[in-house]
């Protein structure tokens, strides 16, 4: 098996190292363990890669506050 380095901050790697369920687990498992939380797909079927990241992206947007109202999505749109 080969491996790869991959640069993180130190900050982040206290908060995986928080993750761990137990001192043996590795770094790699517990992103992997973090990527199985990104849904498959649904009943319609798989998501693309790229969907799965907007989904991502999309909930971090939530967590940061970073929204618009309805009314001022329609009006950015142009809708009525």
């Amino acid at each position: 098996m080969s491996y790869t380095s991959i640069q993180i901050k130190p900050e982040t790697r206290i908060r995986l190292a928080q993750l761990k369920s137990n001192p043996r687990e590795t770094y790699d498992e517990i992103i992997n363990k973090l990527l199985d939380l990104i849904p498959k797909g649904d009943e319609e079927g798989e998501y693309t890669d790229e969907f799965k990241a907007s989904l991502l992206r999309a909930k971090l947007d939530i967590k940061k506050g970073r929204l618009v109202s309805l009314e001022e999505a329609k009006r950015i749109l142009g809708i009525e």
